[in-house]
């Protein structure tokens, strides 16, 4: 009989949380609290268990509710408007003969607030790193201090990095976005830096599973000095790595499946670093043929 009872109190529960994961991209904030307790198990040792069931901490309000629905609705209300004019609202004709197109400039504190920024203090690491507006609100100052020492827990084997990435696109309810770059072939970018090197990430959701945990990269050389420098990365350029190694299968990136994109300094040099960022933009160089620029192989080859 307890059995039963506790299969039983199992299940409401469960289905507790899929109503709520459900309804959380309608209430917004509203059900956070509830969510995060009926997903979470968690428990500080030496604590007491929690008494009060999760149903009654929602504060939730109709009123809230309803205008959390309204603004949803609006927002899929233009993206299928903008779906069916074109591509990114777009005229087709207009798609296909776009040359260029700023994706990132930094002009305001709304700009710097669709970045994060991260560093090695999150592993224990003592590097430091800071986002702000640069002079007159003209581009983006990602700087700090790099540290390279390794913290004393016994595991980690190797610290020193900073980085920098633009926060997924999200679509009305809480949808993943993602970007569609099938149109350019390169990456072009107007910065300001003091002479390191940059690893310019790509992050891409594919549709295989087996490779969600796969990004890009490539190395972006700053020559330092007062002067701005544009850089024009092709995207053939990008290899693949998957959770910090090198892959041996290469494969050109999923130009249709963007789902952010990021910069990391780890160049294992102790000291201060400032890299400026003016734009991030895209670019369609008709000169530019090459399709990729490392060597691929097929893994079961037809004979």
């Amino acid at each position: 009989m307890a059995l039963a009872v506790t299969l039983l109190n199992s299940t409401c529960l469960a289905s507790r949380c899929c109503r709520h994961k459900v309804l959380q991209p309608l209430l917004g904030t509203l059900l956070i609290d509830s969510v995060s307790k009926c997903y979470s198990s968690y428990r500080r040792p030496g604590s007491q268990p929690e008494v009060t069931p999760s149903w009654r901490n929602i504060d939730f309000s109709f009123k809230k509710g309803i205008n959390a629905l309204k603004t949803q609705l609006s927002l899929l209300k233009k993206e299928t408007k903008d779906h069916l004019t074109g591509p990114d609202g777009h005229s087709f004709s207009e798609y296909l003969l776009e040359q260029t197109k700023v994706m990132w400039q930094f002009r305001s504190q709304e700009d710097l607030n669709k970045w994060v920024i991260s560093s090695d203090v999150e592993i224990g690491g003592k590097s430091e790193v800071h986002l702000k507006l640069g002079r007159n609100n003209q581009g983006a100052m990602l700087y700090g201090i790099l540290n390279t020492e390794v913290p004393r827990d016994g595991e980690t084997k190797y610290s020193g990095y900073c980085s920098m990435r633009a926060k997924p696109a999200v679509g009305s309810f809480a949808r993943k976005k993602y970007y569609d770059w099938s149109n350019f072939n390169s990456l072009y970018l107007r910065v300001r830096g003091d002479g390191r090197a940059w690893m310019v990430n790509i992050y891409t959701d594919p549709y295989f599973s087996h490779q969600k945990d796969d990004l890009y990269n490539y190395f972006m050389f700053t020559r330092g000095g007062p002067y701005w420098e544009e850089i024009k990365i092709p995207f053939s350029k990008f290899f693949l790595s998957s959770r910090g190694r090198v892959q041996d299968d290469q494969h050109p990136i999923w130009l249709d499946k963007i789902s952010t994109l990021g910069f990391t300094l780890g160049d294992k040099v102790d000291g201060p670093f400032q890299l400026e960022i003016d734009f991030i933009g895209l670019l369609n160089d008709r000169a530019h043929t090459e399709e990729f620029a490392y060597e691929t192989y097929e893994r079961n080859p037809r004979t």
